[in-house]
């Protein structure tokens, strides 16, 4: 493996895991934030907690389906192999039968406007079938990826095939890309009044735009953003400074990181601590 790659590697009786992380090429890297190449095995199904990000996500699929739950959804989970999963404000949960093989490509809110050609309202809160979004260069893109003999191959090709996308589609527009990058620099902690202020335009007008565009209002982007600091945070420390983290990411007391805590993980920050599966694993399920 080159530069810059990281590989986390975890063998134990709940299964056994293989996750490369690599960063695109760097002309994507303000669309797109990385790539995570995975396999993975075990004698039974495992059922993780996927957390709000701030990202779209991109699921590239060379094994079996998983089963994919929100909990605002009324029907049984979705089953899904390659998928894209829009902008959401609560976490959702995933389950495989046992093996899963794919690349996750975590997209910012603008490459995915831009990569997919589409306003990201059409993929709020969704799940959505891949081909349903990139019709037939869905079946191509995968096939080039199962075909390629390593990571860093299909890390090119997703290089190549997200620099062409990008190249094919218009960008968002200039204040709604301002509005994003000044809450992603801020990390949720500018207030949508001075954002609209910055603009010279109405909280409504930069509601609407941003909502539209991206999938989300800035509020609530905002809210996201520092919920995942906060999660980061906690991951990094185990828990230890939990006031401090919550206090660091803009969390006025207790009551309102455990509120936003409850709202995104569906658990207390200290629940959430206790269902880290190790070696960068992800968060069990329930």
């Amino acid at each position: 493996m080159e530069a810059g790659v990281r590989v986390r590697r975890h063998a134990s009786e709940i299964g056994a895991w293989e996750m490369v992380d690599r960063a695109p090429a760097t002309r994507l890297q303000a669309h797109v934030r990385r790539y995570t190449g995975y396999v993975e095995s075990g004698a039974r199904p495992l059922r993780r907690r996927e957390m709000p990000t701030g990202n779209v996500v991109l699921i590239l699929s060379l094994g079996p389906a998983i089963d994919v739950h929100t909990p605002g959804s009324t029907g049984p989970a979705e089953r899904l192999t390659s998928f894209v999963a829009g902008l959401d404000d609560s976490y959702a949960v995933t389950e495989h039968a046992g093996f899963q093989h794919g690349v996750q490509v975590d997209l910012t809110p603008l490459g995915a406007f831009q990569f997919f050609g589409l306003p990201l309202s059409e993929v709020a809160s969704r799940v959505v079938p891949l081909e349903d979004i990139l019709g037939n260069d869905a079946p191509r893109l995968l096939e080039r990826l199962h075909a390629a003999p390593g990571w860093e191959t299909r890390f090119e090709l997703l290089d190549e095939a997200i620099a062409s996308g990008l190249d094919d589609h218009l960008p968002a527009s200039p204040d709604v890309a301002w509005a994003w990058r000044r809450l992603t620099e801020s990390e949720g902690q500018l207030s949508i009044g001075e954002l609209a202020e910055e603009l010279r335009c109405s909280r409504r007008h930069l509601t609407s735009r941003f909502r539209e565009q991206l999938g989300m209002r800035p509020k609530t982007f905002a809210r996201v953003l520092r919920f995942d600091r906060a999660v980061r945070g906690l991951r990094l420390d185990g828990g230890t400074r939990l006031a401090e983290i919550a206090h660091g990411c803009g969390y006025y007391d207790q009551a309102h990181f455990n509120r936003d805590f409850r709202r995104f993980a569906g658990s207390t920050p200290s629940e959430f601590l206790a269902r880290q599966l190790p070696d960068g694993g992800g968060t069990a399920g329930l």
